[in-house]
């Protein structure tokens, strides 16, 4: 599997990252996010956000071998990547169970 590497984090994602992480597979869950990767959250949003406007503007077909296209989804799976490396905060019954050793 290739990875690529952003430019602000550490972070490596697989290059073939378009079935990797179903949304529904993933329960909701509030996730404890440090500094390092809200900074690199932060940015990769921001970038998100403006090759998709530039995309809007330029209004060019929406096709999938669109380079802009491709783009704005490896940096969206970059983002979800960092967001999920990131600890899952325990729900409170979790925390009861853990408490009361259930």
């Amino acid at each position: 599997m290739v990875n690529a590497a952003t430019t602000t984090s550490d972070f490596l994602a697989p290059a073939t990252l378009a079935t990797e992480l179903p949304v529904a597979a993933v329960p909701v869950r509030r996730r404890r996010i440090t500094p390092q990767a809200g900074r690199a959250l932060e940015i990769l949003g921001h970038a998100i956000e403006y090759l998709t406007d530039e995309f809007v503007h330029e209004g060019q077909p929406l096709s999938a071998d669109n380079r802009q296209i491709m783009a704005v989804q490896l940096l969206m799976a970059v983002s979800r990547q960092i967001y999920y490396e990131c600890p899952a905060v325990s729900t409170l019954r979790e925390r009861c169970r853990a408490v009361l050793h259930f």
